[in-house]
């Protein structure tokens, strides 16, 4: 064995992979259990020259790691399935904060919206933008199993006048919304965000 041989076959005894066998012979060796690093060096070895590979002093052999995930015919017999047990809560221990949540959209559509002139490649941006940040600000106050929901809308204010309305299938005993709206000379914004309990 050359040098660069018995340092392959250390770093595969220490590190406990498998290198150049089929994925077949893999599965076999996961199949059987653990095998001796000794007994894993010789299958490898076994491997090499029955593919017939000429062992020179001054060659490198290369090695590369099969994962026996890409035989086709494997399955995970192995890995027991996740289940999940009901939890039989059909109501919040709190209720959504719409008081919070609206005082959030306030500060959020101010602190953006206050200087800016309406552009509409700039207000498309700012809408999606807006819509992240207030949803993150919600998140934030750890609700516990409500999906959180953030629509913002953003127009030019032409003293135009604008009726919006939005149709849900909910709860209406736990399900609920906030909503708020922003007005400066040049655009206007309103902003949702519905709270949507999740059983």
């Amino acid at each position: 064995m050359t040098d660069a041989q018995s340092k392959a076959a250390r770093l595969l005894r220490k590190q406990g992979s498998v290198s150049s066998l089929s994925s077949s012979d893999v599965y076999k060796v996961h199949k059987v259990g653990i095998v001796q690093h000794q007994d894993l060096a010789e299958m490898i070895e076994g491997q090499r020259s029955a593919d017939g590979l000429k062992k020179n002093q001054n060659s490198v052999l290369s090695m590369s790691t099969v994962s026996f995930m890409d035989d086709p015919g494997h399955d995970d017999h192995y890995r027991p399935a996740m289940k999940f047990e009901n939890s039989y809560q059909m109501t919040p221990g709190r209720k959504f904060p719409s008081g919070k949540v609206k005082n959030i959209i306030k500060d959020v559509l101010e602190g953006y919206l206050a200087e800016e002139k309406y552009e509409p490649e700039l207000c498309k941006q700012m809408s999606k933008t807006i819509s992240e940040v207030i949803k993150a600000r919600v998140k934030e106050l750890m609700i516990p199993r409500f999906k959180i929901i953030c629509i913002v809308d953003i127009g030019q204010s032409n003293n135009q006048a604008l009726l919006m309305g939005s149709r849900c299938l909910w709860d209406s005993a736990n399900d609920t919304y906030s909503s708020a709206e922003f007005r400066n000379n040049s655009l206007f914004a309103i902003a949702q965000v519905y709270g949507v309990y999740y059983e």
